[in-house]
């Protein structure tokens, strides 16, 4: 089971909403709780899950794009690798060849159809994958639970997070079985946000309830529910803030809200010392429970895999 937790905007407290419910999921008793989990920090511009989470980082690796390198014993300038490239990554003119490599996307599509094999590529680091797990305690007598923890880290002056992202989901959930794996998503409805929620089984939006969450929760359920098709629902934080158009919204398009967390000081100050809210006020350890429960029968009644 994937949930991708988004937001249209940042700072709505998605990360905050996405690190209690894998506290809270990881502390259900063993007849309940997932075999394995696993959680993804998939704001690879701005990871930031490890410094509530404090995990064991033991692995780190460099991704990139594969950016095409001719052999230009081979070229005969026929110009079909530029032809071919959406992204104009490749020029021919007369007997040059000129490859730009901050607009490749690494798609291999120059490599795949030269005639004369003359391309290969090449990696290029944009960025580093970095896992290992944390360890969460539990009740004396049921131990602790080991959570597998994965964020992806993009190098400074670096424009697409979304291959690194997409390297990221792929190692982490390549392996993992009967497994609940929380993904982070980056902020905001871009090409990061689409592909942190791709696959997923549920995507799960924070907003506030403002006129700007309101609009950017508009883009989000579009993306998500529309475009993407998958099962969405809504995490009202700072509650009381604003106005119930939020609310209305949600009711008008069928988005279930699926908690309210008020605007308190407490709140604010926990989060600032860095400890999460299960840890800091016991009464919100069941609700995040609450939350992944009803996560998990909307995907049953969905008739999402599980």
């Amino acid at each position: 089971m994937q949930i991708a937790i988004a937001s249209g905007k940042g700072g709505t407290g998605k990360t905050t909403v996405a690190i209690n419910l894998l506290l809270a999921t990881a502390m259900l008793p063993p007849d309940e709780r997932p075999a394995n989990l696993l959680f993804l920090d998939c704001d690879v511009e701005a990871p930031n899950a490890h410094l509530f989470l404090h995990p064991t980082l033991e692995n780190q690796e460099a991704v990139g794009i594969q950016l095409p390198e001719v052999d230009f014993t081979r070229c005969t300038y026929c110009g079909k690798c530029a032809e071919v490239c959406v992204y104009h990554a490749i020029a021919v003119v007369g007997k040059q060849l000129l490859i730009f490599p901050q607009l490749c996307h690494g798609c291999g599509n120059c490599t795949y159809n030269c005639p004369e094999q003359a391309i290969h590529e090449v990696l290029n680091p944009t960025g580093q994958l970095a896992w290992g797990s944390l360890d969460i305690g539990r009740q004396p007598q049921s131990g602790s639970t080991s959570v597998g923890f994965w964020q992806g880290i993009m190098n400074v002056g670096e424009a697409m997070a979304t291959p690194i992202i997409s390297q990221l989901k792929k190692r982490a959930l390549s392996s993992a079985q009967e497994s609940l794996a929380i993904l982070d998503a980056p902020p905001g409805n871009a090409c990061p946000v689409v592909e942190t929620m791709r696959d997923a089984d549920f995507v799960l939006l924070v907003t506030e309830p403002t006129p700007f969450g309101l609009h950017d929760l508009r883009v989000a359920v579009q993306v998500a529910r529309d475009e993407l098709h998958l099962p969405v629902g809504v995490v009202i934080n700072r509650d009381g803030a604003g106005n119930a158009d939020v609310d209305r919204y949600c009711e008008s398009e069928g988005v279930p809200i699926l908690m309210r967390i008020p605007l308190e000081r407490r709140i604010a100050e926990a989060y600032a010392e860095g400890v999460p809210m299960v840890h800091a006020f016991p009464e919100y350890h069941a609700a995040f429970v609450e939350l992944y429960r009803a996560i998990a029968q909307h995907i049953l009644s969905s008739g999402v895999k599980s």
